[in-house]
């Protein structure tokens, strides 16, 4: 399941509610470093609160980026297949260089995983199916079909030890870490 329907609605000259498309979303990402995974950006905003205009241009297309813009979001799925192998260092440098976003990665030699990363935001993301383990610095939790996580800034990978790919939805908020906490961080 590569390409996601993504109805778009919006209003007519008339201001009309209307659908505007309907259709796979169009931007597709998937990784040469790791088989089996792909990503697809269903929609990002740029502001909040977010312009709601009559002609807006597709705001999915152009360079990846895995974050917001500041004061945005954006809404993805992914699809994380089993893990086979593991990335070294460098590789796993090389996979958030893809993403837009070289410096989120925090995994060091012998850490916990090697997607280790941390990112300025507030994430919601639900698991649509299969399982997948939400890895932090000192433990994990396994979130199956239905399950949902609030993710708030951590240090954090996701690790599929199963045998099935996992479909997890991700809407992702521009966030600030607290002076207190980033104090802690630094």
């Amino acid at each position: 399941m590569t390409g996601i329907r993504r109805v778009v609605t919006g209003h007519d000259t008339n201001g009309k509610a209307v659908v505007l498309s309907d259709g796979k979303a169009p931007f597709l990402r998937e990784s040469p470093g790791r088989p089996g995974f792909w990503s697809t950006d269903l929609w990002r905003t740029s502001a909040t609160p977010a312009p709601i205009a009559p002609d807006e241009p597709e705001p999915t297309l152009g360079p990846r980026r895995q974050l917001p813009t500041a004061y945005g979001t954006v809404v993805r799925i992914n699809h994380i297949p089993p893990e086979a192998g593991t990335l070294d260092q460098a590789a796993a440098r090389k996979e958030f260089a893809a993403l837009g976003n070289e410096a989120a990665s925090t995994f060091q030699e012998n850490g916990r995983h090697p997607m280790m990363h941390r990112t300025e935001t507030v994430d919601y993301a639900i698991v649509i199916s299969g399982e997948i383990y939400l890895v932090l610095d000192d433990s994990e939790v396994l979130l199956r079909t239905g399950d949902m996580v609030v993710q708030r800034g951590t240090n954090h990978a996701w690790s599929n030890r199963s045998t099935t790919g996992c479909v997890i939805a991700f809407i992702l908020i521009d966030g600030a870490f607290d002076s207190q906490l980033q104090g802690l961080l630094t």
